[in-house]
């Protein structure tokens, strides 16, 4: 790589932390170790070379390496991996959400009617936040996962909804709660025709927008009171890392069998399947459950930062 490449590599950078991140020029020049006079010239210089205009257009050399790294491990059609340096909690989701939203936006500016699956997580909602405003009301959006809470009312895992209303394209809700209260209440819901109709159309979907979950206390699934303490406690025991609309998988990539498995609503996943499964997570926290869902080969897609990347090329080394 030239001098030049190196230089507009830095500033790529840079114009992530700063324009996409919120990141101050101070914080970028501690993460890239420069001065702070070097930090501001770098975001003026990713300017005066148009990298910047509503999305950073420069791709950075390590990270696109990367992807082509996770592609070609795990048997990936697609990958993007956004520079993630040490920026972590919202300012990264923001950088994944915006580098997602125009994955996103590719399959949703289609003209021909798209059968569209999205499943749940805060990494999703902000990606689909992002989105522009796209009227394609010939697209149908499908709930992998039930959102109604306990006490009947729709919780923050109805997701599907924000996207439908940014397509203004059909909704689909899966008229179920996440975990039923028993074995027998699951038939119920599972038996219903409506339930069976949302899932019959959820099969048929052209693409699937999922999140990843990891298993730890206070981990979203715990925090909302879908598992208890003890249950994260159980399945950390039992080695699972990651979650994916409700279903538990393994550190090595198996489905993990849990006693959740029996009140699970949620559409079914399989690992190693044919169909187009793109999913948006990155963070520390979840290194190990994005290493775990590409060891079992349940995606065909993703959308990452550098850290986890590298994380789950090393898990599988």
């Amino acid at each position: 790589m030239s001098k030049h490449d190196k230089k507009l590599d830095l500033a790529a950078r840079a114009a992530w932390m700063y324009y996409v991140a919120g990141e101050t020029q101070q914080d970028i020049a501690e993460k890239l170790g420069v001065s702070r006079q070097v930090a501001q010239r770098l975001v003026a210089l990713a300017s005066e070379q148009g990298l910047v205009s509503v999305s950073v257009n420069h791709a950075v050399a390590d990270c696109m390496t990367l992807a082509q790294q996770l592609q070609e491990k795990f048997s990936l059609a697609f990958c993007q991996v956004v520079p993630s340096g040490n920026v972590e909690g919202g300012g990264l989701q923001q950088m994944i959400a915006v580098a997602g939203a125009e994955v996103m936006a590719q399959t949703l500016k289609s003209e021909q009617p798209q059968i569209v699956a999205v499943g749940s997580g805060r990494t999703l909602r902000a990606t689909i936040n992002e989105l522009p405003e796209l009227d394609r009301p010939q697209h149908s959006c499908v709930s992998l996962i039930g959102a109604i809470a306990s006490d009947g009312s729709c919780t923050r895992y109805d997701v599907p909804l924000w996207m439908a209303e940014k397509t203004q394209g059909r909704y689909f809700i899966l008229p179920a709660p996440l975990y039923a209260d028993s074995v027998d209440d699951r038939d119920l819901w599972c038996n219903h025709r409506i339930y069976r109709t949302v899932t019959e159309k959820a099969a048929q979907a052209d693409i699937m927008f999922v999140g990843i979950g990891q298993v730890s206390p206070g981990c979203p699934l715990n925090a909302d009171g879908f598992i208890s303490d003890d249950e994260v406690t159980t399945l950390l025991a039992d080695r699972v890392a990651a979650e994916m609309l409700g279903h538990f998988i393994g550190e090595e990539g198996e489905r993990a069998a849990t006693a959740l498995d029996s009140r699970l609503t949620s559409v079914r996943l399989t690992a190693h399947t044919q169909r187009n499964i793109v999913a948006f997570a990155g963070g520390s926290e979840k290194h190990r459950a994005i290493a775990a869902v590409l060891k079992g080969g349940w995606i065909s897609g993703l959308v990452t930062d550098e850290a986890s990347a590298r994380y789950a090329l090393a898990a599988s080394a």
